[in-house]
């Protein structure tokens, strides 16, 4: 029988890119903004460790940092910014070359910290840092939705295949949503797409799906520079109708009901939802 989830598990969104430059990060900010003037409880985790820029590019100030969480015992809802329409910033931390270079058990232990949020939010956004990297993998592989930015580059095509396959076969991922960042049109978006999809569905067991297209507009840098997302600076620009179209779209995602066998954000309470579901199946 079908079970209804009065508190529906949290999930974790890794926004994800096979290089830099493809506007992963103000594609992050605008998401979680959107997603909040949904009525969406929105934690935005800045986890290109080492090299964070998410509170810069909002124009915020903190104390503290991640770093601080990882090495100095402070507590991770003592860190949390406030950002535009209530969505809470958590800082990455910049210029240190040990965050940049975490182990496998300081991520896990972010993991887990962030994990403690659980009936506090209902989307954890994750602006990983762009590439194959360590902290990249880790992290997208404890996301339930990992979402591929990708650009009218040859570049961030070729990356953005090698990011899903290194994905797919180190860490048994099957499923990706790409959003096409950029685009002259609609219709060069989907071209975009397609394009990818026929390299990875050729070579590669996986799903992929297309999570929307964003428009170009050169606003988007000139907001940036003044520490604001386009999101709040110009809402009726089309971009930002195009960001809004898509929180709508992932807040109709499914929600996880039960967790996949690893290190995962929200473990307890998705195990916890599992076991629910299958007493209520009974």
């Amino acid at each position: 029988m079908n079970t209804l989830y009065r508190n529906p598990p949290a999930r974790a969104i890794a926004v994800a890119s096979g290089k830099g430059g493809v506007g992963k990060s103000t594609t992050s900010i605008a998401l979680g903004i959107a997603l909040s003037q949904l009525g969406r409880r929105v934690v935005l985790f800045d986890a290109d460790l080492g090299l964070a820029n998410v509170d810069v590019l909002l124009g915020l100030k903190g104390k503290y940092d991640i770093s601080d969480v990882l090495y100095a015992g402070v507590d991770l809802q003592d860190i949390m910014l406030e950002g535009p329409a209530g969505m809470r910033i958590i800082p990455g931390g910049s210029g240190l070359l040990k965050l940049a270079n975490a182990s496998d058990q300081e991520r896990a232990g972010l993991v887990y910290a962030l994990s403690t949020l659980a009936d506090q939010t209902d989307n954890l956004i994750v602006d990983t840092p762009a590439g194959i990297g360590g902290n990249t993998l880790q992290f997208c592989a404890a996301a339930q939705e990992i979402v591929v930015v990708v650009c009218d580059d040859p570049a961030s095509m070729t990356d953005a295949y090698a990011l899903i396959k290194v994905l797919n076969q180190n860490h048994g991922r099957d499923r990706f949503r790409i959003l096409v960042n950029m685009a002259s049109s609609e219709e060069h978006g989907r071209m975009l797409f397609q394009r990818l999809v026929a390299t990875t569905t050729r070579f590669l067991d996986v799903t992929v799906d297309l999570a929307g297209v964003i428009p170009y507009d050169r606003e988007v840098l000139t907001w940036s520079r003044r520490q604001k997302s386009i999101m709040v600076g110009k809402p009726s620009a089309p971009v930002s109708m195009a960001f809004k179209k898509l929180a709508q779209v992932t807040d109709k995602w499914p929600r996880p009901m039960g967790a996949h066998g690893q290190l995962e954000f929200f473990l307890e309470s998705l195990i916890q939802a599992q076991v629910t579901g299958r007493h209520a199946s009974v």
